[in-house]
């Protein structure tokens, strides 16, 4: 080295030099990285491999005869042993009755149980459900006899709410409770008290419980006493105390049965000062006592938009099994959706009525109404048919049928909110009892109140909101309209 030339000494503290330079990928963590993946690797095939095992091994010993000794759930602790037993032991004896001209196996004991599992399920009373084949553990069982054992976890048997509620053009606050297995038999009691714009008070008890082994069939028991506001269309109020019992069986894609029986009390009070001579005639407390029949079937892929599937609803009242209302009542409803393009689906939606007075005169209350945001779009809520003066006396025959395009908006397939356009017709008449009711129907046909016009649908899911813009373009004289901007919230709309 020459003279004069010197190297600086070197003072902490220095730089590690042993750390990545930027951008360049940290070896440590790139090991790390391929080490889980190549564990994750290793337990996927041996996964794979220990259920195909499994899979060939029972495979195999699907024809081992096997005989059921008995059947345990466990973690039942709040459900009845005789009700579990009067669902499980139909399926044992179907079991065994399917079984009895061949030996049972391994793969008739499979089937059973997934039998039993999905009717656990299909209970409600469980968050979980998990079947095991063990060893008999009765004493007494044969060398190839086995017990199915159930690990179920019960859900929570309380449950209570508060929710601000939207539907049918009426807004309430309200209050649930809902008590699951309440005598240990899948029972449901719930209960509803609420407040609103139109039903002011409401309160509504009801018990459900399962009456078929197969789960398929419920009764229910339910009481409730409601009061109505109803001066916009009727100048009065309205209370209501009944009874209702009811028996349900089948499935909505199938085909949904209800048969029921009602008793309610009737008060139509607080009447206004500009109420017509009809409603004051009305008012005053009545009593109705009748039974029904529901039938239901819906298959659309949406109940509040629906593009595709089928919609009809049938129903039948006699009244006359005591009390003030005397009558024969039926209603048929039907809906057809059907896409067009991908974005764009057609609807056409139909609904009718007809009702016969019996042994005495119709009363305000079990009356038709007809019109309004969720029925015949741009005429007043009830606002079709008859009137007396201010108020709308009610009919009995309507109809009432809609046709739709409901489209998305462009390029935002996945938003709540659609475009529609709709033509609606509908009339309500009472019924000309010295002529036939043949002449009846084509004078209804006839004259129909028609409205059109465009707007958007928003999904609150259960309910559906629209903002409509629509003018009537035909109308009866009693016929309350609507033109210009209406807003419609409801669960079911035309």
């Amino acid at each position: 080295m020459e003279e004069g030339l010197s190297a600086p000494s070197l003072k902490p503290p220095l730089n590690n030099s042993s750390a990545p330079r930027d951008k360049e990928p940290k070896e440590l963590e790139k090991l790390l990285k391929w080490q889980e993946e190549r564990i994750t690797r290793k337990l996927r095939g041996e996964y794979e491999s220990a259920v195909m095992y499994l899979q060939e091994t029972v495979n195999d010993n699907l024809k081992t005869p096997v005989n059921i000794s008995a059947v345990r759930v466990e973690g039942a602790h709040g459900t009845r042993k005789s009700f579990l037993g009067s669902i499980i032991d139909p399926i044992l004896a179907s079991s065994s009755h399917q079984t009895s001209e061949s030996q049972s196996n391994l793969e008739s004991v499979l089937h059973t149980s997934r039998k039993i599992g999905d009717l656990l399920y299909r209970t409600d009373l469980f968050a979980n459900v998990e079947a095991k084949i063990e060893r008999a553990q009765d004493p007494l069982a044969a060398n190839g006899d086995v017990d199915i054992v159930f690990k179920a976890k019960e859900r929570g048997k309380w449950y209570l709410s508060s929710a601000t509620e939207l539907g049918n053009n009426e807004g309430s606050a309200s209050a649930s409770a809902r008590v699951r297995n309440v005598f240990g038999g899948a029972e449901t009691f719930s209960a509803n008290v609420s407040l609103g714009t139109k039903t002011r008070r409401s309160f509504t008890a009801s018990l459900n419980a399962p009456i078929t082994p197969d789960l398929r069939t419920f009764g229910e028991l339910s009481v409730y006493n409601l009061e109505r506001d109803q001066t916009s269309y009727a100048s009065c109020f309205e209370g209501l105390r009944g009874l209702k019992a009811v028996i349900k069986g089948g499935n909505l894609g199938n085909g949904l049965h209800e048969m029921g029986y009602e008793v309610v009390h009737r008060h139509i009070r607080d009447l206004l000062p500009t109420a017509s001579i009809s409603m004051r005639q009305a008012a005053g407390e009545t009593t109705k006592s009748s039974i029904s029949h529901t039938y239901t079937r819906d298959t659309r892929d949406d109940r509040i938009a629906a593009t595709k599937g089928s919609y009809l609803k049938l129903f039948h009242e006699f009244a006359g099994l005591g009390g003030d209302a005397s009558f024969y009542k039926t209603e048929v409803e039907g809906q057809v959706s059907r896409p067009i393009t991908k974005d764009l689906s057609f609807s056409v939606a139909a609904k009718t009525g007809f009702m016969m007075a019996l042994n005495q005169p119709l009363l305000f209350s079990d009356k038709f109404q007809v019109g309004g945001p969720t029925s015949v779009r741009s005429f007043k809520a009830n606002g079709l048919g008859p009137h007396d003066g201010p108020d709308s006396t009610g009919g009995d025959i309507y109809y009432s049928a809609g046709a739709s395009l409901i489209s998305n908006i462009p390029n935002k397939p996945h938003w709540p909110l659609k475009l529609h356009t709709w033509v609606n017709a509908g009339r309500l008449d009472l019924v000309d009892r010295t002529r036939p009711i043949a002449d009846n129907v084509k004078d209804l046909l006839a004259r129909p109140s028609i409205s059109a016009g465009l707007g958007l649908i928003y999904r609150f899911d259960p309910v559906r909101a629209e903002l409509n813009f629509g003018v009537p373009l035909v109308a009866s004289r009693s016929d309350g309209t609507r033109k210009g901007i209406q807003v419609g919230i409801g669960l079911e709309f035309l």
